[in-house]
């Protein structure tokens, strides 16, 4: 008998865990009427067209078609419709502290703690992009950062804005709000922030911290682009000094933890996601703070995050982020339900509420303390919400602009992402993905759908882990060098 999974009592459908064979017998006294793959929903009752089918305990869509016990159910018979606006009386539960625990952290002058060591160079426009990448390899190369053996590497911090844009509005606000993020981040531990001279955002209009050895210089006045690459080099090398710190015990309240899924598939809500809610947890239990984003993938499902928020307010704010987003969508001439991509689909995610559904479980069960604009600073511990797209690198980007010191992935699909200046840690929702994707995967959380682990044990595997990385120990995606491409402001406004 194949191994399927019912969610919750009363789910109309179940997931199969080893797909299933057209005949195949799979318990509840009913057999496969097609094949399904793995990962994939399998009818448990009858249903109409127009009926609802329930996953996770909560509407998913609507039968577009008739569907039998045994059948697949998937894009060719489950629709989605659109939902309202719930208000909700939010009933927060309450987080007991746990005995305190430590890991191996940096220590800034204002007191700020990283749990990487680089040298940024910030550009202020895309103009100064190929420079800023120019010194940055030439510091590599130089073999400069020998002398200074605690640094983790210099990085240049590129995007394609910064110019064609309005000089006050939105898009410039946001922008400004991102770049001044990742200059005040503690894992940079100094900076070099390059502009061109001329452009709309200017290297003045940028908020730098003061506590940062930082030093600022435009290509036109160091007289083009060779000028500016030497200066730029030999600008670092002032500044590496800085960087001689060591790294000394901190608690594990002071880790910022961006929660992230990509590539998502059937596993997802299964596996790597509550696990990563379950780590989520334990640090909001050691009074540490846990940030989730992607506002699309809430859709459907923000009603159970407003309930958890600490008052009304918190609960309105989620919610308005969401109408914000339904009118955002519309106006392009979309809809929330595009989101679920064709990895996705191929994965066993149908609409945009089944994704949501399993998505959230990244957030474990700790109450609601904020919501925040993108990029905004996220300086309440607890689990926050920020406001970002769906989109892997533009969400990470505004998490770590936020503060997130640490980052863990999920992916069901396999991601290959990292975030530098901040160590992004790669979930897999299940084993084959971690078999075939060893090199860019840290941890299989395929056991917990096999039986083998419970949620629990692999959250609290996702836990330690996150706090040996904070220590130092590399991950996947920094063994391979990712994170010099993943810098991704959210643009808003015309570009003119």
């Amino acid at each position: 008998m194949s191994r399927v999974i019912r969610l919750r009592e009363g789910d109309t459908v179940a997931v199969t865990l080893d797909g299933l064979a057209a005949g195949d017998s799979f318990g509840y006294g009913l057999t496969a009427a097609q094949d399904v793959p793995p990962g994939h929903k399998v009818s448990l009752a009858a249903v109409g067209p127009g009926a609802e089918i329930v996953k996770y305990g909560q509407v998913i869509g609507h039968a577009t078609a008739p569907i039998a016990p045994g059948e697949h159910v998937h894009t060719h018979n489950l629709g989605f419709h659109d939902t309202a606006r719930t208000e909700v009386v939010p009933t927060p539960g309450t987080v007991t502290r746990q005995e305190p625990e430590t890991f191996q952290g940096i220590v800034r002058p204002d007191g700020q703690v990283a749990t990487r060591n680089y040298v940024g160079i910030i550009t202020s426009v895309n103009c100064s992009a190929t420079v800023a990448k120019l010194i940055a390899d030439q510091a590599r190369r130089s073999g400069m950062l020998d002398a200074t053996p605690g640094v983790d590497g210099v990085v240049a911090i590129t995007h394609g804005s910064g110019c064609g844009l309005a000089s006050d509005g939105e898009g410039l606000e946001l922008l400004r709000r991102t770049l001044s993020g990742y200059a005040a981040h503690p894992n940079f531990g100094a900076l070099l922030v390059l502009g061109l001279g001329c452009e709309v955002n200017q290297i003045a209009e940028l908020d730098l911290p003061a506590a940062t050895p930082i030093a600022t210089m435009t290509i036109q006045e160091a007289g083009g682009t060779a000028a500016a690459v030497r200066k730029g080099v030999e600008a670092i090398r002032e500044l590496l000094p800085a960087l001689d710190v060591a790294r000394t015990e901190v608690p594990a309240s002071r880790l910022v933890l961006g929660l992230k899924c990509g590539g998502s598939d059937g596993y997802s809500g299964i596996t790597a996601n509550p696990a990563l809610g379950v780590a989520a947890d334990l640090l909001v239990a050691q009074g540490g703070t846990a940030i989730l984003a992607e506002t699309p993938e809430i859709y459907g499902a923000e009603r159970l995050l407003a309930a958890r928020a600490v008052d009304e307010k918190v609960a309105r704010a989620l919610l308005d982020r969401i109408d914000w987003w339904r009118d955002y969508t519309a106006r392009h001439g979309g809809s929330l339900d595009n989101n679920p991509s064709p990895g996705n689909k191929d994965g066993g995610i149908t609409t945009i509420l089944e994704k949501s559904l399993g998505a959230v479980a990244k957030a474990g069960s700790s109450p609601l303390t904020g919501v925040h604009s993108f990029a905004e600073p996220v300086r309440r511990p607890g689990l926050a919400f920020m406001d970002t797209p769906g989109y892997d690198p533009v969400s990470v980007t505004g998490m770590v602009a936020g503060g997130a010191n640490i980052v863990c992935f999920t992916t069901g699909r396999g991601s290959v992402y990292g975030c530098k200046p901040v160590p992004s840690l790669k979930l897999a929702t299940n084993s084959d993905v971690y078999r075939r994707m060893r090199d860019d995967m840290d941890l299989d959380c395929g056991p917990i759908a096999t039986g083998e682990r419970t949620i629990e044990e692999i959250g609290r595997a996702v836990y330690d882990l996150i706090l040996a990385t904070a220590s130092g120990r590399q991950t996947a995606s920094e063994l391979l060098g990712f994170g010099d491409e993943e810098f991704a402001p959210w643009q808003l406004g015309a570009v003119m």
